[in-house]
Order: structure tokens, then sequence, then C-alpha cells
């Protein structure tokens, strides 16, 4: 009996170890499960848009048309609107980069942009999108001329320091003029 009782022990043990794996073994599969869905609200997958700036765009429309009363959006509508400005992306993307290699090219420009929204037929975005497409040439065109001013500026403060740590390579012409009677003193 003494064997017996130890055999069930032993399987008594077993099986409580058992069930304890099983335990950590859900508990660690719950953590799992529960990062996953936090990963899945920051990181969108791959082709995806980012939740939370649809969330925000949709929102900023919403009260745009309705200004005296707050939308709520509905988890589903929101990935409507995200899937469906994924494949409007896609398809847009997708007809520049055509009109891009009819052109002979390898990188889609703005142009060609607003040359595949006339073709898939949304010319009521090239108003805003060209509007749009002049201020960030102005700011990129201010920016630029910016950094130019200041390298400019740069550059003539160190071409100033240059001869003062030479030692004044000048004076000393000056002097040795002096020197040989030809000043003016």
């Amino acid at each position: 009996m003494n064997s017996t009782s130890s055999r069930t022990r032993k399987a008594e043990t077993m099986a409580g170890n058992k069930t304890l794996e099983t335990h950590e073994d859900e508990r660690v599969s719950a953590t799992t499960d529960s990062r996953k869905k936090e990963m899945d609200k920051v990181i969108p997958e791959a082709g995806e848009l980012p939740r939370a700036i649809v969330r925000r765009v949709v929102k900023d429309k919403l009260s745009q048309c309705s200004p005296d009363c707050d939308m709520s959006v509905h988890k589903e509508s929101l990935l409507a609107f995200s899937e469906s400005a994924r494949i409007f992306i896609h398809y847009l993307s997708a007809t520049a980069n055509d009109i891009c290699r009819e052109s002979k090219r390898q990188t889609i420009n703005a142009d060609d942009v607003l040359k595949a929204l006339e073709e898939i037929e949304f010319p009521e975005f090239l108003k805003p999108l060209k509007a749009s497409l002049d201020e960030f040439r102005q700011k990129n065109a201010g920016k630029k001329a910016k950094v130019a001013k200041e390298k400019e500026v740069k550059k003539r403060k160190m071409e100033e320091k240059a001869p003062q740590k030479s030692g004044g390579g000048e004076r000393d012409e000056e002097e040795e003029g002096d020197q040989d009677g030809t000043g003016d003193d």
C-alpha cells in the first residue's frame, strides 16, 4: 500500500502541477491577448491607417457639418471609414504610378497625383488639393530661403574669423610700408 499511496501522491502532485501549468498558461495567454489588443489600438497592421488619426479626421469633419451637436462614431463605422480611405489611397497611388510610368519616370510627383484625380473622376478634389500644394510650396520655399540665408551668414562669420586668427596679415604689410617711408604719417 505504501507504494500505491506514493504513486497516488505522485499522480496527484503531477496533476496539480499540470493544473498549475494550465492556470499559468491561461494567465500568460490572457496577458498576451490583452497586450495584443493594446498593440492593435496603438500600432495598425501593415496597410492600415492609424485609427486615432481616422477618428480625428472623421470627428473634425462631422463637427464642421453640424457644429451644434457632438456626434459619436461607432467602432464599425470607423473601420469602414478607414478601409474606404485605404482603398482610395491605393487606387489613387496606382493610377498616379501608371501616369508616372507612361512618362518614363520612376518618381511620382504632385502633377501625377493631380492627373490621377482627374482620371479616376474626382475633379472636386483638384481645387483644394492645388491650394494646399501651393501653400506647402510657399512654406517650403520660405524655409529653403531662410536656411540658405543662415548658411551665408555663417559662411561670412567664418571668413571674418579666419583672418583674425592668422595674426592679422594685412597689418604686417601696412607696417612694412610705414617702415619703408611710404606711409602717410
